[in-house]
């Protein structure tokens, strides 16, 4: 008797399906939040998840500034950079950061959380962050995924 045999069926660029996702941001943990969206980014949600594949959605987040901060990391967190020079340690606080680009705390985190190798700089091109409730995606008809 032979045993039945299954295909493993491996998604690549041609058949994946990419859905567009919309997350608020308000009041929600960065952390939790970041992991979230890299969690969709990458495509781990879905039953065909490839490795080698950018399986994952496109994602929009929406009132990035107004993100969570628990305990004292609001005036203690400190983020640091290095130029390639001599003396070229650069540091940022999480105020610095809102201030010059309110998105920059959420991109970060995801940023931090994703490959890092070619797929990875591919997966964060479909990361689309805005500070306030606008966004220029509506014709995409994102589907809204609530966090709470």
């Amino acid at each position: 008797m032979k045993a039945p045999s299954f295909k493993t069926i491996s998604a690549n660029k041609n058949t994946v399906n990419k859905e567009w996702i919309l997350i608020d941001a308000e009041g929600q943990p960065l952390g939790r939040l970041a992991s979230t969206i890299a969690y969709h980014l990458r495509g781990k949600n879905k039953v065909n998840f490839t490795p080698h594949v950018d399986c994952g959605d496109n994602v929009i987040i929406i009132n990035a500034e107004k993100v969570l901060l628990t305990g004292n990391k609001q005036a203690s967190k400190i983020y640091m950079h290095h130029t390639g020079y001599p003396g070229g340690q650069r540091t940022k606080s999480v105020d610095e950061m809102l201030a010059k680009d309110p998105t920059s705390l959420v991109k970060y985190a995801v940023k931090g959380m994703l490959p890092k190798n070619r797929l990875g700089r591919a997966i964060y091109k479909n990361l689309h962050a805005y500070a306030g409730t606008e966004h220029p995606h509506q014709a995409q008809k994102p589907r809204t995924i609530s966090l709470n």
